[in-house]
């Protein structure tokens, strides 16, 4: 009985402990983060201050901010090529990440870093910081590791890296793109990497997006964060854990399965973005009706264990479970697809926001000057991005649904309709409603709202300033019902109205 006891007992806080790594540690009523891809931290601090706090955005996921190589022509993937765990990246010094952090905290926004610990760097033989390394010999003195902190001899092929992704093993043991393998069943290992990601938990960010989690086994990953302190009780509370969010590309079809993750933390769950592409796209016979139980409906994990995207930094170029996902390439549709993610209540978003590149060279760094060095973001009266930046999350159309998704928070979906094609409306409670039409002709019917009467300003044609609306105003009925017209040839053919945005 005693023996019982104690079991349950300590199954019971291993449930609350999983759980808490699930937790996305927002201020209250914030429900979106965004990836600023390739940001300085300078820019970031200031978007904080001047955009994301006041606009009601919830997180930041940051690009690695620790040492990487420099590599010829400055591609992105540079990033993705560690050298040390120094604080010094493209993105600048670590005095400037600290102040960013603070400053983004400060302004209700919290920061969740990109790390980078399956493997060290193949490419170059110099760091960010200066810090030189060898590749061939293994030795990466900043840290230190040795060749003795690789996984070498796991690997069981002939090349040393991954040749067939339906072995498993291969996944885990093997080099990923030729990139040197670490070793973190090896107590030195996982000790140099808490050390990285304790000092930033220090420093007060919230959480990590842990990259090529798919390649780590995953009891090594879960000793990792056993090892990972509580977050700072002054800005959090009271025995907060990390948010961890695992990348794990699932598609089906190979042995390692995202639900492999699920019991250590949240895992990004790329059918979402492929999906609901498929779907914005009319692939496949697919239609906006649909999506009326989109999620778990389709085959996804839980929503709570689930970070969702329609694109990512790899994806919008085509691999990394790339292929036809929507990006700002396709900005119609992609904001008809965005607005439909932070409508439905399923998952923890991360918004895209991407710099310019050629399809053809989808290498292509940040926008930079002739030295290789990223360029300030620039910033138009408009609000929108310049200089090569796209800034998708400053689209009003973007912007305003994130309002939208914390306006409606936790209420059910109501009030579903849909013509049997591509229009489609539903309610979020009492809160918020939604209706788009992605057919190939116009939408002009009465539909149930759901909101009390009265008008309202929709949020994608424009937004409430100063009591006045700048868009289409929406009238609704006391039962509830308002006439809705969409014409399938307007660039934003969808409303969205909520009790924030009531005149």
């Amino acid at each position: 009985m005693q023996v019982g006891f104690l079991i349950s007992i300590f199954a019971c806080f291993l449930i609350i402990d999983t759980h808490g790594t699930k937790d996305p540690n927002t201020a209250p009523n914030r429900h979106t983060a965004v990836h600023l891809f390739e940001w300085k931290w300078k820019d970031i601090a200031n978007e904080c201050e001047r955009f994301l706090g006041p606009y009601g955005y919830a997180a930041i996921q940051v690009s690695p901010p620790n040492e990487h190589s420099l590599v010829d022509g400055r591609p992105w993937w540079q990033r993705y090529q560690p050298v040390s765990y120094k604080l010094q990246s493209r993105s600048g010094s670590e005095t400037e990440f600290i102040d960013m952090v603070h400053r983004c905290n400060n302004a209700g926004v919290h920061i969740y870093v990109d790390a980078i610990i399956n493997h060290m760097a193949a490419a170059g033989n110099r760091g960010s910081a200066g810090s030189s390394f060898n590749s061939g010999s293994k030795d990466y003195p900043s840290v230190p590791y040795s060749a003795w902190d690789f996984a070498d001899s796991l690997c069981k092929t002939g090349s040393g890296s991954i040749e067939n992704y339906n072995d498993a093993d291969q996944v885990r043991n093997c080099k990923l793109s030729g990139m040197p393998d670490l070793l973190l069943s090896k107590d030195y290992v996982v000790n140099k990497i808490a050390e990285y990601m304790n000092r930033l938990i220090e420093i007060g960010v919230a959480g990590f997006r842990i990259d090529a989690a798919k390649h780590m086994w995953p009891n090594d990953l879960n000793k990792l964060i056993g090892k990972l302190n509580n977050l700072p009780s002054h800005i959090f509370g009271q025995n907060k854990r990390p948010f961890i969010y695992f990348e794990v590309i699932d598609l089906g079809g190979e042995p390692i399965k995202n639900t492999d993750y699920t019991w250590i933390g949240r895992v990004s769950e790329f059918r979402y973005g492929k999906y609901l592409s498929e779907v914005v796209r009319k692939k496949f016979g697919q239609k906006l009706k649909y999506l009326n139980n989109f999620g778990t409906g389709w085959g996804m994990i839980p929503d709570g264990d689930a970070q969702i995207m329609i694109d990512n930094h790899d994806n919008q170029r085509g691999h990394g479970a790339g292929g036809e996902i929507l990006t700002f390439f396709d900005s119609r549709l992609y904001k008809i697809g965005t607005a439909f993610m932070l409508a439905w209540p399923y998952g923890y978003p991360v918004i895209m926001s991407s710099y310019y590149f050629e399809r053809n060279n989808d290498f292509q760094g940040p926008p930079s000057d002739g030295n290789g060095n990223t360029n300030d973001v620039v910033i138009n009266a408009d609000l929108s991005c310049g200089g090569g930046w796209i800034c998708e999350h400053r689209w009003r159309q973007i912007y305003n649904m994130v309002r939208f998704r914390n306006t409606a928070a936790f209420q059910p979906v109501q009030n579903w309709c849909d013509n049997g094609n591509n229009q489609i409306a539903f309610s979020r409670g009492n809160k918020a409603f939604i209706a788009i039409n992605n057919d190939d002709y116009g939408l002009d019917q009465w539909l149930q709202t759901g909101l009390p009467q009265g008008q309202y300003c929709d949020v994608i044609s424009g937004n409430l300033e100063q009591g006045r609306c700048t868009g289409k105003v929406i009238t609704v009925q006391g039962d509830g019902r308002t006439k809705v017209t969409i014409s399938n040839i307007e660039e934003d053919p969808m409303i969205a109205i909520h009790v924030d945005a009531k005149l």
